[in-house]
């Protein structure tokens, strides 16, 4: 054993016993950060024109700081771009993380001080979890790459912008830095499919251990070393061991990566965002992620279906239940106030608290009532594909208003097999009966004849990868929208169809 695998598990068991102080008492620890959030704000513009002074309990939070999204609080995050100071935060963000925007162009995430150090903080906590559990600290001796955007930052009055995972790469500890790949100079390659071949060989002939990123985009890296080598995955690096990924669940990807690889590997799953960092996995042994309550962020919930009403009930984690669908509103150390992210949990356990990321609450399929999820149609695929033994590169679903020749509508789920199933129309078959048992109202739609069977349109290899470059998302951070309750991303692939 190295002494650098040593050393890993010395300090894992060391930020272990730090992680378990404030696990043990998550209450008092929400509580003390929501108290040190709107102590340290007071003084800002936002803070002043909220009444923070006046505010000492959650109801008298939720009664002055009201819900918004990136658009209602765009007023006050212009007022930092232009150079102001101590708008929503004392001071200046050390960074914009810019993301792509919904309705008026980039949005500008600030990132400050406070927060960068927790979001590092939690990646280097998800993987010293990781060996702390399994005893396997081996890896760290080996390569590791994260697939991300460009490190390379512009400024905008002093402070500096770029993509989350391009800011994350200046933090890569001293210690990591000859383990680090691929060079920052192929990191800085802007054309994604340039970037991957590039990537490809300066690691082909490496002893990689960690590869991270977002699924759908290792797959791409996975399926060009491959190509190359004529090799499984777990054949060209031997010592892989570890997978770290987030945007997405990983569940409808697995038969396809432990195909690539070849052999099973272990994963760990990250809950990040530029907004912050939420949640990762602590253990290989049970379900979700431990949601993090000590990172300068407070954490409010709103139950989903109540969520478009005109003043739905926030609640804190005093009051969640398990199993229940809740939109996540996140107050930080950034700045962001009683912000809705988009994203919608579910807690699967209290003792300690940990979530499932179950969809987006503005992407579903509610065309007749159904309320469909992303979860719903993930489980759905992931049953189907452990029955039939086919893989999937990739899918999305969308409803079907008006079909020709006056039958019913349906929702249809296109779909890209990297290995078809022997029948499609059992597939079809086993993917609506997993829905119909997850979602009553899917079931009573079905049996009442307003809805029919769903329908599965197959998408040509590649496909989905071609209607991403078309419309300039082609890797990176960005990921497929896997359920429309329209259809203009279903019209749009259409043209890809097989």
């Amino acid at each position: 054993m190295s002494l650098k695998s040593i050393a890993a598990k010395l300090f894992a068991r060391r930020i272990m016993r730090k992680t378990q102080r404030w696990v043990g008492n998550p209450i008092e620890t929400q509580k003390q950060v929501f108290e040190d959030l709107l102590k340290t704000a007071r003084e800002t513009k936002f803070g002043k024109d909220h009444g923070f002074e006046t505010i000492n309990t959650h109801a008298e939070y939720v009664a002055q700081v009201p819900v918004r999204d990136y658009e209602a609080l765009k007023h006050y995050i212009n007022l930092i771009v232009a150079g102001e100071e101590d708008i929503v935060w004392p001071g200046k963000p050390l960074y914009f993380a810019k993301t792509s925007g919904t309705t008026s162009g980039a949005k500008y995430i600030p990132i400050t001080k406070a927060s960068i150090k927790f979001q590092i903080e939690a990646s280097r906590n998800a993987i010293l979890s990781y060996i702390h559990e399994t005893g396997n600290a081996s890896f760290v001796d080996g390569k590791m790459i994260f697939l991300q955007g460009s490190p390379e930052m512009t400024e905008k009055n002093g402070i500096k912008l770029g993509r989350l995972s391009g800011i994350s790469a200046h933090y890569v500890p001293n210690y990591l830095q000859k383990n680090r790949l691929p060079s920052w100079e192929t990191n800085c390659i802007d054309d994604w499919e340039t970037k991957v071949d590039t990537i490809v060989e300066e690691t082909v002939n490496e002893d990689m251990t960690i590869i991270a990123g977002i699924p759908s985009w290792v797959q791409m890296y996975f399926e060009k070393l491959q190509l190359k080598t004529n090799k499984k995955i777990g054949d060209l690096f031997k010592n892989f061991q570890l997978f770290i990924y987030g945007g997405v669940n990983y569940a409808p990807y697995r038969a396809k990566f432990e195909n690539l690889i070849g052999r099973k590997v272990d994963s760990i799953e990250l809950f990040p965002a530029s907004e912050g960092f939420f949640a990762y996995q602590d253990s290989q042994k049970a379900k979700g992620m431990l949601l993090l309550l000590n990172s300068g962020i407070f954490y409010e919930f709103i139950k989903a279906e109540d969520f478009f009403e005109e003043n739905p009930k926030r609640i804190t984690i005093a009051e969640i239940e398990l199993d229940v669908n809740y939109v996540m509103i996140i107050s930080t150390n950034a700045g962001l106030w009683a912000y809705n992210l988009g994203d919608t949990v579910q807690f699967i356990s209290k003792t300690p608290y940990r979530v499932i990321v179950s969809g987006r609450i503005k992407h579903f399929i509610s065309a007749f009532g159904e309320h469909v999820i992303g979860k719903e149609v993930e489980v759905a695929m992931q049953e189907a594909i452990a029955a039939t033994g086919a893989r999937v590169n990739e899918f999305t679903v969308a409803p079907e208003i008006n079909p020709k020749h006056k039958e019913l509508p349906y929702h249809e789920w296109l779909v890209e097999f990297e290995k078809e199933p022997p029948d499609l129309e059992e597939f079809a078959t086993i993917l609506d009966l997993a829905m119909q048992r997850q979602n009553s109202y899917y079931l009573d739609l079905i049996e009442g004849n307003i809805l029919q069977g769903l329908r599965i349109t197959p998408i040509a290899e590649e496909g989905f990868k071609s209607y991403m470059k078309s419309i300039g998302k082609l890797g990176g951070q960005n990921k497929i929208q896997r359920l429309s309750n329209d259809r203009k991303l279903a019209e749009q692939l259409l043209q890809f169809r097989k």
